[in-house]
């Protein structure tokens, strides 16, 4: 890295970060770094929010569901405008892959942090990303050509294909809308389901059909271009760690991967980047047949990753510092040969959801937080303690990530910092994480991509309560709590602390029991009521008044963090009277239906 990167002052001078949480924090550290004006958005949930708070300015861009604020492309324009903003940074997810979202910023004379908008077209569709691939010579699945608008053309493609098939959402990406139909019986189901939470997650419900690979790695690369065609790669990361599609666990450099396929997967990633006229920092991912030395085109992100970090710790690059600077007109820093990759990084996601218990979303309040410390531990949080998580976004709310010579050492390292995490007022996945660490299999680098679902038993014996007076290290909770907020005074924010009797939510993390431990099934057995596991809306209700239902089937389907939950009968019985509507919000425990007797 050049001296001359601390340098950068124009035409860079005020930066709208177009997103929230962790990335938010980390896109603001960056500005701060470089001397440039950071301005946040926030929505309604969002106000006073921990990156809200860390930045020059905040603006409010809308009200609590993302579609009104963090994915309305007129109001954050309109408060990049209104801030003096030159320049925008979308970080990952919400709009960050909209080529829509580029050319608006383009168009209002910003500066767009990320590649143009004809490249994010191409890659963000992943049917025409499969094609550019194609074009640029990766091997890519069987798969269809175009997206699939019936059923009746599913089962007509489905042969040539070859099952097991994954149903994908043609827009979006982080395994969200994506289904597997193991059989003909089976598709119509999963590309219903593709399709809605497709919908959900990225405000398009497109979906194509691929070539489902039962037990690959998750390899990816990431890549660095600038304006002048110059592109280099970063090196390469594992994801194989996942649960519903979703990454949990991942790390760089991919452990166990052959020098000549690793050698070719990298190659192969560049190419397809000078290809299609890349620009800014991306990821090519790819499913890795190991046991048989073949690779095949997954997709590209046009965009900062979630786990760009463990890149950035071995291989001494900062990443969001060189989007910055290629947005500024600069060439790439370095050189291929430049880049050395030392030692061996992992990182964990730490959301808010109940691992043990179906990995239910779980939004609220946290009551106390304790980081862990120690050489090589980085961490990337969104919140501080007394923050609210709200249910309206994803349940990722930090990251904890550690570097050590060693893979073995890199694992024992996060072993410990997972250890000394702690978080009262809402479960979250990192007592989970640290099981998974310790799998045999995950250990010899001989898992795959479903080892997770198909073979690996965490103990829930294993699962911790901790109490707010464990975390904070005190012997009773307290009788009043703080909260800091971000207030309007004198034409800015500042930080104001508010002070206030302990709710009844956390006087329950005091006791160990901050949410009840409830079924998905959302039923108590036996019971006409069927409630709602979680804090969520009503995505669908696939009953009608006056249906008899058969246990096992589903009668609501709710949407919360972004994931979907089957809501199902636990019992047979007659659909007596439903109680919610698609797009209501429910707290957790409220009646969604009643079942009376068949």
């Amino acid at each position: 890295m050049s001296a001359s990167r601390l340098q950068i002052k124009a035409p860079i001078r005020a930066v709208l970060v177009a997103n929230r949480g962790e990335i938010a924090v980390r896109i603001i550290r960056a500005c701060r770094e470089l001397g440039i004006r950071a301005i946040a958005v926030h929505s309604a949930a969002d106000a006073g929010a921990f990156w809200t708070r860390m930045a020059d300015d905040a603006r409010d861009i809308g009200p609590a569901a993302a579609a009104q604020s963090y994915l309305n492309i007129e109001a954050i324009v309109a408060a990049a405008g209104a801030a003096g903003a030159d320049a925008v940074h979308p970080g990952y997810g919400l709009l960050s892959e909209s080529p829509i979202f580029a050319q608006a910023v383009r168009d209002a004379g910003l500066r767009f942090i990320g590649p143009s908008p004809s490249a994010i077209a191409i890659m963000a569709d992943k049917v025409t990303a499969r094609k550019a691939a194609t074009d640029a010579g990766l091997p890519v699945l069987p798969g269809t050509e175009s997206t699939v608008e019936s059923i009746a053309e599913g089962l007509k493609a489905a042969p040539a294909i070859g099952w097991p098939i994954a149903v994908k959402a043609s827009f979006g990406g982080g395994g969200r809308g994506m289904r597997v139909a193991q059989s003909e019986s089976d598709l119509e189901a999963a590309m219903e389901q593709a399709s809605r939470e497709a919908a959900a997650a990225f405000g398009r419900a497109e979906i194509y059909l691929e070539r489902y690979l039962p037990k690959p790695r998750h390899i990816e690369v990431q890549i660095l271009a600038d304006s002048r065609g110059g592109v280099i790669h970063l090196g390469d990361r594992d994801c194989s760690v996942q649960r519903r599609h979703q990454k949990l666990l991942e790390e760089a450099p991919a452990p166990a991967l052959p020098d000549g396929l690793r050698q070719r997967i990298a190659d192969a990633s560049v190419r397809l980047a000078r290809s299609v006229g890349y620009e800014s920092a991306g990821t090519v991912e790819f499913l890795a047949d190991i046991a048989n030395d073949a690779f095949y085109f997954l997709e590209m992100n046009t965009r900062l990753q979630v786990e760009h970090g463990i890149t950035e710790l071995v291989t001494g690059v900062d990443i969001v510092r060189e989007q910055i600077a290629i947005a500024a007109g600069e060439l790439l820093s370095l050189h291929q040969q430049d880049v050395v990759v030392r030692g061996h990084a992992i990182q964990a996601r730490i959301a808010a959801e109940d691992a043990w218990d179906g990995f239910r979303p779980s939004p609220g309040r946290i009551e106390a937080l304790r980081l862990p410390q120690g050489p090589g531990v980085r961490l990337d949080f969104g919140v501080e303690a007394h923050d609210e998580i709200p249910g309206h976004y994803d349940s990722m709310f930090g990251k904890i990530q550690a570097l050590a010579a060693t893979r073995d050492e890199a694992r024992l390292r996060l072993g410990v910092a997972l250890d000394d995490f702690m978080v009262a007022g809402v479960p979250t996945t990192a007592s989970y994480l640290r099981i998974l660490l310790d799998q045999p299999s995950f250990a010899a680098v001989t898992h795959d991509t479903g080892s997770l679902e198909r073979e690996w038993r965490p103990d829930p014996a294993k699962r911790p309560t901790p109490t707010l007076a464990a975390v904070t290290a005190a012997p009773s909770a307290p009788a009043y709590s703080e909260r800091r907020i971000a207030a309007p005074w004198g034409g800015r924010l500042i930080e104001v602390a508010v002070f206030g009797r302990v709710d009844n939510g956390a006087a329950a993390a005091a006791s160990g029991n901050a949410r009840p431990n409830r079924e998905l099934a959302g039923a108590v057995i036996g019971g006409p009521d069927v409630t709602a596991p979680m804090d969520a809306s009503v995505n669908a209700i696939p009953v009608k008044l006056g249906d008899t239902v058969a246990k096992g089937a589903p009668l609501v389907i709710l949407e919360a963090m972004k994931m979907e939950v089957i809501v199902s009968a636990q019992r047979d019985g007659l659909v007596s009277v439903i109680h919610v509507a698609p797009g209501d919000a429910v707290k957790i425990g409220a009646t969604l239906l009643t079942l009376s007797e068949a």
